[in-house]
């Protein structure tokens, strides 16, 4: 009986739309792991560094012999911190042995984009990257600031338009209540003004989340007061109300979401509106995921 072809360190985290993809761990943790809010990468095995070229080769090898493979998430936490010339040795290892790959996908901090040309991009596109998931997280800069982020509203901007000039997707994520009741409004406002920017392919909004509690994350945003379930959805209201995005396809379908909003934007941004209208003055009607059906 053969083992699993890839060797994980756990944990291993993956976007939820890669629930049916392959993942090809080619780091291990997270380059930056400071963010204030973030627990991923915290246990001392996800310690960062690069996998071994040779033995991730290796594993795309054995994985062509044993498998057919459509989707494959490039892991941990960055792969895009790897130089571009290796990573276009195992993208082109995946085209020689999974050819029925149909779409290649990686988490990216934009600090990562910043090495990289945009040849260098179109480069890694055409070699087989389709999408790259970039936790931008906010587009205030008090915000990135209280949480460590390490990045600000003009790198996430550059990074994003650098992947787009290059036609990589880009799938964003923003963090509905990151800034509490001082930082919220500023906090919505100009994340949404980063997505007008940048006009990404993908956006989604989860809830911040302290499943080991907000000691780490008070020490440098001491005056920090969790948003509640109304609070939260005011904050929605207003990004949903600043965005002017042309066709983007919108998401808050994440498990840490109370209010599930499924559309395209800017076509469906009344209808949403509607619904989030609807969850902060009548929420009995608004079909909320329940406390118990909520996690990370």
């Amino acid at each position: 009986m053969h083992s699993f072809p890839i060797n994980y360190i756990e944990p291993v985290f993956r976007p939820p739309s890669e629930a049916h993809s392959l993942i090809l761990p080619v780091t291990n943790g997270c380059s930056w792991n400071k963010c204030t809010f973030c627990e991923m990468y915290t246990a001392p095995q996800k310690k960062f560094r690069a996998r071994d070229e040779k033995e991730v080769l290796e594993e795309i090898r054995k994985c062509g012999e044993r498998m057919i493979v459509q989707r494959i998430f490039l892991a941990d936490g960055d792969a895009m911190i790897l130089p571009t010339g290796r990573l276009l040795t195992i993208l082109g290892a995946i085209r020689e042995h999974l050819p029925d790959v149909e779409r290649v996908t990686s988490y990216c901090l934009p600090r990562n984009l910043k090495r990289k040309s945009v040849s260098e991009m179109k480069e890694l596109r055409d070699a087989g990257l389709d999408m790259l998931y970039v936790g931008a997280e906010s587009g205030d800069d008090e915000v990135l600031k209280r949480v460590n982020k390490g990045e600000t509203y003009e790198s996430t901007k550059d990074a994003l338009l650098k992947a787009g000039e290059a036609g990589i997707k880009r799938s964003v994520m923003i963090l509905n209540g990151l800034g509490g009741k001082s930082l919220s409004e500023q906090h919505a406002r100009n994340s949404a003004l980063l997505m007008n920017e940048t006009q990404p392919e993908f956006l989604s909004t989860l809830v911040v989340s302290f499943p080991q509690g907000m000691e780490r994350y008070k020490e440098q945003f001491p005056d920090f007061e969790p948003l509640d379930q109304p609070a939260l959805f005011r904050e929605v209201e207003q990004l949903l109300s600043t965005l002017e995005l042309d066709n983007t396809v919108f998401r808050s379908d994440h498990a840490s979401n109370y209010l599930v909003l499924k559309g395209t934007l800017g076509a469906d941004k009344e209808a949403m509106l509607a619904q989030v209208r609807t969850a902060i003055d009548t929420p009995e009607r608004a079909r909320l995921r329940p406390e118990w059906a909520r996690g990370l």
